[in-house]
């Protein structure tokens, strides 16, 4: 072959992440791995790179270039439309030719490959990678063309020319436009690789970190029956695993936070010749209602992405496929990811919506942290997206690549199908807009103009409200934040949010509450699932039945959920303490969940029945509790998470704290053994003045301001018309504070704080401080005011001091 073209083809084993230039960031990455992670966890399917010579050649042969040029002048003079210019230029490159020299050189690999696998018209994927392709400031998704299952010469030759045409689809000229990258100086190099058959496999996506708030320590893993293009093209609603990287490779543990099962109506296979490559097909019942994974294929799929993410030394985005016959795990593309790692570093923002008490009137997965106001634009075809405006907020089935030009001018994005990973998700991330997808009825809900609040704000359920809600927006630049000696931590309601607040300036969670998860997360009285023949009600029965009809223990259900949930708070700030309280619920919440009407009695004053320690060795709630200790065990020893501390909050007598302590022994949770604390919520007088015989019991206290100050002043604190006489600044209070303090610390017991009044008041913060307070756990959105009323409080104090 004459040298001038000796480069038109690159195997794999030949590119490396330095050839971007020749072979686009696809190849580029897929050689890379080939090079330097083939040994290791990390399968890629073999084959070989057009170079981006070889379409300019293409282009110069069929003299093209003039075509080009005038197409695009037609369309940023505004003569022409961004849709005629496509089809123009797309048009004239598939009436090409492609030069015969190019032509021998692709068939020559391809029969190379052939002899390679022992296959004869071995099938391959063939996918466009463009030159300025997965660079840090240019990484979009679907820009060009993927071919899949493309067998023989002649279909392969085919595909190679449309590669080539798929350089300049709208979507392609329309973001080169907006990044300001000359048309012509982009080439398209063609990667053919060896297809991995998974009809009865499977397929995802992955990222090694949490997609929404950047948390770093998690692998989300998107999975689907078949190939993964419905994954990505938002058709179904996949599973969704959530694993934690820093304990990965020790083998006691498993690290998998979170799994959620995806519906996977359908599948991608490859289909019978006819002129069709691939096909959906309907998936069975067993293929709906079971993980595409195991957990141990899970761990092995996330090791093998951490090794790829330790090469790169940056996040990645990868995709991934299960092959049928070996069940060997192959990765067909890693790319940076782009969102996150171009974040402004130290600015940190965050939404509250002001109006608390509204009911959303449709949920979904929530993309990206936000909140906003538009009215519904319902969108079928592309046609559709001619009359958005800039309040629009798209409402679809599922969006398409094409649609990539317009969606840019939404303020956000709703829709039927899709999970973390799918189109809607990645452009939204891009361009800064939030979305929800995966709601299953947006376009029968949202009609056509209504005025909705969407918000993402909220951790993993995204909501959709009525109306324009009031909403506050703060941006706050951590690194000017003052540095403080006492430790501040946070209160977490729900898992869901966790990941939020990694970036903040805090040593851990300082309350964690169980009966939030319980509440939002399970909804099921536990002590329904243990006896469910005691449930009377006919509809709480049902309800039961069909949230847990994947379980044969419904039990278990519980469990799952719970530590799936307690796993991600503690996941969110490992290895600082997360300390999880016990249920706390009253009997009349409890009645309120679930199958609990029927399960709990009538208490004239909740508040101070049957509620905390006292049901946990009761015979009529211990077995539940034996519940909560199976999950906290499970997310201690199974999962590895042993920076969770188990709090006991109400325990009104020493007698109390002795029975509650064999409990949990009996479940395998004993205080001590495998380094596990167990703390005491001290809210209650008797607390304080047996503080000293308590800390023989408990390793730490955490005072909870609200019960103390009820309990101390005797006010309900529900109660409207004593209101003015609850307060937590009362000078009686304040004392039981310093002397549960000094007692406490004469036993070398800590003592945190629980509380608004830090936030609201800076004399409290103050006072705290004065009083030797190891920590104070707020609201995450009160964290930076705290930090800096405890700054001047520690400075007030030195200062005295000196």
């Amino acid at each position: 072959m004459n040298n001038q073209y000796d480069s038109l083809i690159k195997w794999f084993s030949d590119i490396d992440i330095d050839d971007i230039a020749h072979v686009g960031g696809k190849n580029a990455s897929l050689g890379e791995m080939w090079q330097y992670l083939q040994s290791t966890a990390v399968n890629i399917p073999d084959g070989f790179a057009t170079t981006g010579e070889a379409y300019r050649l293409f282009i110069k042969a069929n003299e093209l270039e003039v075509t080009i040029r005038e197409e695009l002048s037609k369309y940023k003079e505004g003569s022409q439309k961004l849709h005629d210019t496509g089809f123009h230029i797309r048009d004239a490159f598939m009436k090409g030719m492609i030069p015969i020299f190019i032509a021998n050189e692709i068939r020559n690999a391809y029969d190379q490959l052939c002899e390679k696998y022992e296959i004869e018209n071995i099938s391959v994927a063939v996918r466009s990678s463009a030159t300025a392709e997965d660079l840090p400031s240019a990484s979009f998704a679907g820009l060009q063309e993927t071919f899949l299952n493309v067998e023989g010469k002649e279909q392969l030759m085919e595909m190679c020319k449309k590669c080539f045409a798929s350089l300049f689809t709208d979507r392609a000229i329309s973001y080169r436009e907006e990044k300001g990258f000359d048309h012509l100086n982009i080439a398209l190099s063609i990667g053919i690789q060896r297809m991995i058959i998974a009809d009865d496999g499977g397929s995802g996506v992955l990222f090694t970190l949490d997609t929404e708030s950047g948390f770093r320590d998690v692998i989300t893993i998107n999975a689907a029956w078949g190939l993964g293009e419905n994954i990505v093209q938002g058709t179904i609603n996949p599973d969704q695993y959530l694993v934690f990287k820093p304990l990965l490779y020790d083998d006691k543990f498993t690290p998998i936070l979170e799994k959620r099962l995806g519906s996977k109506e359908q599948k991608m296979v490859l289909a019978d010749k006819n002129g069709n490559r691939i096909k959906n097909v309907q998936t069975t019942v067993k293929e709906q209602s079971t993980f595409v994974l195991t957990d141990n294929e899970i761990v092995k799929l996330s090791q093998g992405a951490v090794k790829i993410e330790e090469h790169y030394q940056k996040p990645m985005d990868i995709e991934w496929v299960k092959e049928s016959k070996t069940n060997q795990f192959f990765i067909v593309q890693a790319r940076p990811e782009t969102v996150h790692a171009t974040a402004t570093d130290g600015l940190f923002q965050s939404y509250e919506l002001k109006e608390k008490k509204v009911t959303p009137i449709l949920e979904g997965v929530s993309i990206g942290r936000a909140i906003v106001h538009g009215k519904v634009r319902l969108v079928q075809h592309i046609s559709d997206l001619d009359t958005l405006e800039e309040d629009s907020i798209l409402v679809t089935q599922m969006t398409e690549p094409d649609w990539v030009p317009a969606m840019k001018n939404v303020r956000g994005i709703i829709t039927d199908s899709g999970g973390r990973t799918c189109h809607a998700a990645i452009i939204s991330r891009e361009m800064g807009i939030p979305a929800i997808v995966g709601t299953k009825r947006a376009t029968n809900v949202l009609n056509e103009g209504r005025e909705i609040t969407l918000s993402t704000a909220s951790g993993q359920v995204g909501m959709v409200y009525d109306n324009y809600l009031k909403f506050e927006k703060s941006t706050i630049n951590l690194k000017q934040l003052p540095h403080i000696n006492t430790d501040i931590m946070i209160n977490l309601a729900t898992p869901d949010t966790a990941f939020n607040w990694w970036q903040l300036p805090i040593q851990g969670v300082g309350l964690a509450r169980m009966e939030f998860i319980i509440s939002n997360h399970i909804k099921i009285h536990p002590m329904a699932l243990l006896n469910f023949d005691k449930v009377i009600k006919e509809t709480d029965r049902e309800k039961i039945r069909k949230i847990t009809k994947h379980y044969k223990n419904k039990a278990d259900y519980f469990v799952d959920k719970l530590s799936d949930g307690i796993a991600k708070i503690a996941a969110s700030q490992y290895p600082k303490p997360v300390i999880v309280r016990t249920s706390d619920f009253k009997t009349n919440e409890y009645a309120g969940l679930i199958g609990g009407e029927d399960l709990e009695p009538h208490e004239d004053n909740p508040m101070l029945g049957w509620r905390g320690a006292s049901r946990y060795y009761s015979d009529n709630y211990k077995d539940a509790f034996a519940l909560e200790c199976k999950a906290i065990k499970r997310v201690r020893e199974m999962i590895g998470l042993d920076n969770v501390i188990v709090m006991i909050p109400f325990c009104r007598r020493l007698s109390e704290a002795d029975r509650v302590l064999n409990e949990m022994k009996k479940n395998g949770l004993a205080r001590g053994r495998q380094n596990l604390k167990v703390y005491m919520m001290c809210e209650i007088p008797s607390n304080i003045i047996l503080a000293e015989q308590f800390a023989q019991y408990f390793d730490g206290f955490s005072i909870g301001s609200n019960d103390l100050t009820q309990l101390t002043l005797g006010v309900d604190r529900d109660s409207t018309e004593l209101n003015y006489l609850f307060d937590e600044n009362d000078e009686a209070v304040k004392i039981s504070i310093q002397q549960l303090i000094e007692k406490a610390h004469r036993m070398n017991s800590t003592v945190g704080f629980c509380g608004q009044a830090p936030s609201d008041r800076p004399e409290y913060a103050e006072f705290l401080v004065r009083s030797g307070i190891d920590s104070i756990s707020v609201n995450a959105d009160s964290v930076v005011e705290v930090i800096k009323h405890v700054h001047q409080a520690e400075v007030h104090s030195y200062n005295e001091s000196v």
